[in-house]
Order: structure tokens, then C-alpha cells, then sequence
């Protein structure tokens, strides 16, 4: 298969020759201008390490099947998204270790599956009770950090949990962190009420990441002395951004990027299970939720407290371009390049030999997806235009 497009890093147009799983060649291409200008931008494959759901399915249900997993899996080809973490969030111990149960058996049971499954993202059940700093999480359900229980879940999901964020104000917070970093997982501070000392810390004792940054936070913080501060002075912390145009205001977005810089942050779209669906009030895992007309999904009964998003993580790779004014290279790396080696997953970089895990994409001020390849794969495309210029499907550049 040939692929045709323009670098996401460089602008130059290349021609992309895959074979088997793998790009074996890439060949800059000599074209008129006005033909390349309509060929897609290329970049290797999105990594969302936060994903609830989508399109009905969630997660973190009692009724999860492997078919729900391979559904959502299917909703992320539409966005160039080649690996995520499917994400449970705050629940009963069994509820969680039942969907963890799934999630494995769906890997083992699929290579395609385990392929796309970079690992599970646990938000939660160790985070705060406090209003605000709790977001969505069910109050009942918060609890104190128990490493027994997640020493079961763990083995509930053969060993894949990769990420597990938390409130680190407990008392047992630096010892569960430094055991659970000795381990392999990637600790990050979220829906905490911590103040410096503790975030300090937490971080001394291997916590690596904030989780959606400024969101899971209280309404009303301190002017200069609060976490968000904290965690976004902490140099050692990678900040996780929800750059949805609803999570984050563009003022915030360019200051945190500014303040982080581009090399620390990464952009999660913490979709759920609700996103897609029409306006109106559903009832969640987690709450009951209103999709309101903007497609913002909230806590029913308000309009600022928010409930997950509904957004994939494409829209924040094209807002975080427009909001903090980085180029596409930075943007797509806050997508590929750090969620990958926070994971501990070499990143491709259309190098002959990466892997041929590929999104071509049109961009503007939206991240429109033409077409998405997985392991060699097309498994998504959309004919759009000059057909040639994205797939070798007839004559390069014929419309």
C-alpha cells in the first residue's frame, strides 16, 4: 500500500510505502504546489490515554462486554486514534474488577484488541470527597487508597493497568505511589484536595503526571496558594489537557502550555460513554447527565460542573494549535509522542521500519480524519476530493 501526504513535522509532501505492519519507505515527492496543498497532513497514529467510552458504551459499567470494548474501538478508528486507554472510573470494588475481567478477555481473545489497548487508565476510586475536587465520582464511592485492592484489580486485568490517577492528601499516599511506581504504573494526581506539601510529596515519591489539569478541582481555590498552581510549577509532573474548547478556556490553555511548555504537556479527550448522543438528560455510571445543545455534556441540574467530554482528542490537537499557538509538529507530539513514552511505548516517526500506525488528516478548525491506519491496515476512510493524494487507489492526484 501507498500512502501520499504532507509531514505533519516538516510540511513535505512524501510518498509512504507500507509492507505488512511496517512503512518500509519514505520518498519526498516532487509535485506542483497546488496539487500537494490538497493532499492530507500524515502523522503517525493518536495516543489517548483517557478514554471512558463512546457512543453508548462505557467502560465503567456492570454490563461491559468485549463487544462494547471492540465497539469503542471501532468509534476511535473514526478519529485517527491507533492505541488508548479504555478508563474506569471511581465505583464498588466489583464493578471494577468485573470490567477489568472484560477488558482483559477481550485482549486476550484479539491481537487486533490488544494491539489498540495501550493499557488501562484506573481514575480513581482513591481520590477526594470533597465537592469539585471529585468532579463526577460518585461521593460514596471515594475511598482511601487500599493497595490489597488494587493489587486485585490489578490481577483482575492481567497486569495491564498502566495509569493509575489519584488524590494524594492521604496519609498513605507516598507509600502507595512509590510502590505502585515500583511496579510499572504511572502515577498521576488527580481529583485531589492536596496542598503543597503533599503534591511535593507524592511527586518525591514517583508520581509522574496531573490528570485533565484545572479540571476535578475545587470552584473556588486560593489566588496563589492551591494544586493547580502546585502541580503546573512541578517541573517532574507532565500535565494531562483536556483542550475541548469546555474544559479549558483558550486564556488557560496557552498559559498552562506556556508555563508546562509543550514538552510537558499531553492532550487526553477523557470522552464517555454519552458522547455523540443528542441533547438531552441520560442517566451515567457515574451520575445523571445533561448533553446540553453545544454537545457539552454536564451533571444534570447545572451548567458549569462537568461530566466527562464529548469531544475526541483530534479537536484539542487543532484548538491547542489556535489557543497556545504551537505548531502542528508540537501539537501532534502532545497526542503521540509524550502519552507514548509516559507509557513507556516507543513512538513512530514515519521513519522506514515504525510501525504503519497512521492517521491522514485534513486540518483547520477541526482535526478532520481521511483516513486511519492500523498495523498496515486502512480501517477507516473517508473519499474525499483528490482520492489519489491519500490512498494509492488510481492515478496520484486524479479527482
Amino acid at each position: 500500500m501507498q500512502l501520499f501526504g504532507r509531514r505533519y513535522d516538516t510540511s513535505q509532501p512524501v510518498r509512504l510505502e507500507i509492507a505488512g505492519e511496517k512503512i518500509a519507505e519514505v520518498t519526498p515527492v516532487d509535485a506542483p504546489r497546488e496539487e500537494t496543498q490538497r493532499w492530507p497532513w500524515i502523522a503517525p497514529g493518536l495516543i489517548d490515554l483517557q478514554v471512558n467510552g463512546y457512543g453508548g458504551p462505557e467502560f465503567n459499567s456492570a454490563e461491559l462486554t468485549g463487544e462494547d470494548v471492540a465497539e469503542v474501538i471501532r468509534a476511535m478508528d473514526r478519529f485517527g486514534v491507533t492505541r488508548f486507554c479504555p478508563t474506569l472510573t471511581t465505583e464498588r470494588f466489583e464493578v471494577l474488577q468485573r470490567a477489568m475481567r472484560v477488558i482483559a478477555a477481550a485482549c486476550d481473545s484479539s491481537a487486533q484488541i490488544a494491539r489498540r489497548v495501550a493499557g488501562i487508565h484506573l481514575e480513581g476510586p482513591y481520590v477526594s470527597t470533597e465537592d469539585g475536587a471529585r468532579g463526577a465520582h460518585p461521593r460514596e464511592y471515594c475511598r482511601r487508597p487500599d493497595w490489597d485492592e488494587f493489587q486485585r484489580l490489578q490481577e483482575a486485568a492481567g497486569g495491564r493497568i498502566r495509569l493509575l490517577t489519584m488524590a494524594v492528601e492521604f496519609d498513605e499516599a507516598p507509600a502507595f505511589i512509590h510502590r505502585a511506581a515500583e511496579s510499572g504504573v504511572v502515577v498521576a494526581i488527580g481529583h485531589t484536595a492536596a496542598d503543597s506539601h503533599r503534591i511535593r510529596a507524592a511527586v518525591d515519591a514517583g508520581a509522574r503526571m496531573s490528570t485533565h489539569l484545572g479540571n476535578g478541582s475545587h470552584p473556588m481555590i486560593h489566588r496563589h496558594n492551591n494544586h493547580i498552581w502546585d502541580q503546573l510549577a512541578e517541573d517532574r509532573l507532565v500535565a494531562g489537557l483536556i483542550v475541548d474548547g469546555c474544559h479549558l478556556s483558550p486564556a488557560v490553555v496557552k498559559t498552562f502550555v506556556r508555563a508546562k511548555t509543550p514538552g510537558r504537556c499531553i492532550l487526553v479527550s477523557d470522552t464517555v460513554g454519552l458522547a455523540g448522543s443528542p441533547p438531552g438528560r441520560y442517566s451515567s455510571t457515574l451520575c445523571d447527565v445533561e448533553v446540553l445543545e453545544s454537545g457539552k455534556l454536564v451533571i444534570a441540574g447545572q451548567r458549569e460542573l462537568l461530566a466527562g467530554a464529548s469531544e475526541p482528542i483530534g479537536t484539542g490537537v487543532a484548538n491547542v494549535v489556535r489557543f497556545a499557538g504551537v505548531s502542528l509538529a508540537e501539537a501532534v507530539r502532545m497526542a503521540v509522542d509524550h502519552p507514548a513514552r509516559l507509557l513507556g511505548i516507543e513512538p513512530g516517526n514515519l521513519q522506514p521500519g515504525d510501525p504503519a500506525d497512521l492517521v491522514l488528516f485534513d486540518l483547520g478548525d477541526r482535526f478532520d480524519v481521511r483516513a486511519t491506519v492500523v498495523a498496515g491496515e486502512t480501517v477507516f476512510f473517508v473519499q474525499r476530493g483528490c482520492v489519489g493524494a491519500t490512498l494509492d487507489r488510481g492515478a496520484r492526484g486524479a479527482c
